[in-house]
């Protein structure tokens, strides 16, 4: 903020509330005076002006609850239920099979029960997949069926942006919420003003909440 004219900082500090990452507000908004700028804006008698510093820190405010990748995933209360790395698709004392386009995927019932609501509703409840030994996943590709089951088998995974929306609505529809958030931090990293509609379509189709708001 060492712009000379206090118009064009306040015009700056303006458009760094929407375009910044979470991870710069500090700098940008504390330690280098952005957010007296803000208020500078909030308490002009221009009602111009005073709309653009309420949008501008209301814009801030989401971007703060905005999840780091530490944080997204909250410790499992009972974390003796991740079986580990070593087991996914391990065909080791496994006793449920997904066929995923056209490949098996070796899995253990006892993992999968203590992972989701999803879960437990497909082998405790009426459905067909209670006593099948194969299931298959018709929609999910394979390449995203494994990360969202090593989430499940460790408790944790890396989400790049070039698989985070497909993995997001596989976190959606097996009720990973953990996962969910870890895809949303990805995801919020890449919005911008060209795609955050389509960024803010994705949040509400898939109930990424985190999302919405960064958008």
């Amino acid at each position: 903020m060492r712009v000379a004219e206090k118009p064009v900082q306040r015009r700056v500090a303006f458009a760094l509330a929407h375009l910044c990452s979470p991870d710069d507000q500090r700098t940008i908004f504390i330690d280098n005076n952005g957010l007296e700028l803000l208020l500078g804006l909030l308490g002009s008698t221009n009602p111009k002006q005073q709309l653009d510093g309420a949008v501008a820190l209301y814009k801030l405010a989401n971007k703060a609850m905005t999840l780091s990748p530490m944080d997204a995933a909250p410790p499992s209360p009972t974390p003796q239920v991740y079986l580990g790395e070593q087991y996914v698709n391990n065909a080791t004392l496994s006793d449920v099979t997904f066929l995923v386009e056209g490949r098996r995927f070796y899995a253990h019932r006892i993992c999968l029960l203590a992972s989701s609501d999803a879960f437990r509703a497909m082998f405790d409840g009426g459905y067909r997949e209670k006593d099948a030994r194969d299931i298959e996943i018709p929609n999910i590709r394979w390449e995203v069926f494994e990360l969202m089951m090593r989430f499940i088998y460790t408790g944790s995974v890396d989400v790049s942006l070039d698989i985070a929306q497909d993995l997001l609505g596989a976190a959606d529809q097996y009720l990973l919420e953990g996962l969910k958030r870890l895809c949303e931090y990805t995801i919020a990293q890449d919005v911008t003003l060209d795609n955050v509609s389509s960024m803010y379509e994705l949040s509400e189709a898939f109930h990424a909440i985190s999302l919405r708001h960064t958008c």
